[in-house]
């Protein structure tokens, strides 16, 4: 069973329905009890930093999934928002983050002044090493960003590929069980349900 997790950062209907249609089982639950008997975790959303995280600790939902990420190494996949949510902090907010994965999330300063923020639109991968999350997935594979933040890793070992909008930015990254992208797959046609398939099948 795969089970997202709700804290009202999102409409998430996309992704039950790529989901749905890859074969796997899918709830969306912000009950614990679901959270810990679930198979694997995707923490998708949109919108502010600072909004996600309140989100998630009004819901107290942090220790729960910081003792099925961190102590049963549980396989969780955040999404867009909920990929920024992974790391230390936010140059949008204030909040912590959740801290799994080392950095940091910052504003899109391209030298190009006439690139537009946010990054909006179909967009390629520059993979860097392998992973069961890229499997059949190239350079040529195409996905649809929106965001005016990306991440910034201290590790370079965490960036699983990189995007090009004006310079490289980590667009997907993966430590151990913990696994994050910048894109929608949701929206990106047969590439993101290729990636959502292996999240699924291979993580």
């Amino acid at each position: 069973m795969i089970t997202i997790i709700d804290y009202k950062a999102g409409n998430i209907g996309s992704i039950i329905n790529i989901i749905k249609k890859i074969g796997a089982e899918v709830n969306i639950s912000s009950d614990i009890k679901y959270i810990k008997k679930a198979d694997k975790l995707i923490l998708s959303g949109v919108g502010a930093f600072d909004i996600g995280m309140g989100n998630l600790e009004q819901l107290n939902l942090i220790p729960s999934l910081n003792d099925e990420i961190l102590n049963h190494k549980k396989p969780i996949l955040g999404i867009c928002l909920g990929m920024q949510l992974l790391v230390r902090k936010s140059e949008e907010g204030n909040l912590s983050g959740l801290s799994w994965i080392d950095a940091e999330v910052i504003k899109f300063k391209p030298d190009n002044k006439n690139l537009k923020i946010p990054h909006m639109g179909w967009n390629t991968i520059i993979p860097k090493k392998q992973s069961p999350l890229l499997t059949g997935l190239d350079s040529d594979s195409r996905f649809y960003f929106v965001h005016s933040y990306h991440l910034k890793c201290r590790d370079p070992r965490d960036v699983l590929a990189n995007t090009f909008y004006g310079y490289e930015f980590p667009s997907i990254v993966q430590k151990g069980n913990i696994y994050g992208v910048q894109f929608h797959p949701e929206k990106s046609h047969k590439f993101g349900m290729k990636l959502l398939k292996n999240f699924v099948e291979f993580c």
